[in-house]
């Protein structure tokens, strides 16, 4: 298959795996494990399938769960999130599977979730509410409609860029939204408040089907797991690359603003794929229905390039290096 980032054609070199084994679980509700080590420690999820498109994170969860990982202190729990929407996966037609009815990730408001209004992903997101606020730390893992290079993204507390600095993987660390519409899991009301210990974060581990983004998945869960102090070192050993273990110091950015697209002519002055850094303030990187769009700043990175046509989508996010 010939790749083309503008149309948005890529190969499909991972396999989706079959999550049927765990649909039963052990917590009451589908495709959630939880697995308690009778010791003192924090209560740790490992999220996939946030949307059923992207298969690394159920790669992730499958290897572990195979593997029989287990918590050395607290509880480690797995979540299969929008397993609706993954068991229409077709390698044929890999983005036909996003969502059921609406993105899950944009669902994380109080409103909604307490109100009437009923969907596929507001009834999964209803099931797992009750998981979602007793856990103290989520990694939930995500795939890019491009080929750019892997990040984590936190809301920006402290809490979450000390957990982050200790995670410190994969190379950029983004702090912020820039993002369009709802609510984020990891903006939900219990992570984003400063005055408890609760932390969630989100990594989008590089394009969704491409080979390195399945590597890039399983090294940021692991490095997470080690972070949180829930999981015995050795118990990793087996998951972890030797790039991962030998890798530089991530990089923390700032996103300080997210580009919308005001018109259904928006197109970008080059095949940006993320993570583009550009020097000069005023460089014309978009044009909006011929209006310009420009970088705010020096040296200001472009986050997540999106070429989804139409008014209201969002584009990209612009970022600024910390320190």
């Amino acid at each position: 298959m010939t790749t083309n980032p503008i149309a948005g054609v890529y190969p499909v070199e991972l396999q989706a795996p079959d999550i049927e084994p765990y649909r039963a679980g052990n917590t009451g509700i589908e495709f959630v494990s939880t697995f308690d080590s009778g010791k003192p420690g924090p209560h740790v999820l490992l999220n996939a399938l946030t949307h059923g498109n992207e298969i690394c994170g159920a790669i992730v969860l499958d290897t572990l769960l195979r593997a029989g990982l287990r918590p050395a202190a607290g509880r480690l729990t797995f979540s299969f999130n929008n397993h609706r929407a993954y068991a229409r996966f077709d390698a044929a037609r890999p983005d036909a599977s996003r969502f059921v009815d609406e993105d899950f990730n944009r669902v994380w408001v109080e409103q909604r979730l307490d109100g009437k209004e009923d969907n596929a992903e507001l009834r999964r997101a209803r099931e797992l509410r009750p998981l979602i606020d007793a856990v103290d730390m989520v990694l939930d893992i995500h795939s890019m409609g491009t080929y750019s290079l892997p990040l984590m993204i936190c809301n920006g507390l402290e809490k979450e860029r000390l957990f982050t600095r200790a995670i410190d993987y994969p190379g950029h660390i983004m702090c912020g939204s820039g993002h369009v519409v709802g609510k984020r899991m990891i903006e939900y009301t219990p992570f984003n408040d400063p005055t408890n210990h609760k932390v969630a974060v989100l990594v989008e581990c590089g394009q969704h089907w491409a080979a390195a983004t399945g590597r890039a998945a399983m090294d940021t869960a692991c490095k997470f797991l080690l972070a949180s102090g829930a999981v015995n070192p050795a118990s990793l050993s087996p998951f972890l690359s030797d790039q991962a273990r030998t890798a530089k110091r991530a990089e923390m950015w700032d996103v300080t603003d997210g580009v919308t697209a005001r018109s259904a002519n928006f197109h970008f002055a080059q095949p940006f794929v993320g993570m583009e850094v550009i020097p000069r303030q005023g460089t014309e990187i978009a044009k909006d229905d011929g209006e310009p769009v420009v970088t705010p700043y020096d040296n200001c990175l472009l986050m997540m390039p999106s070429y989804k046509q139409g008014v209201g989508n969002r584009k990209l996010r612009f970022c600024k290096r910390v320190g």
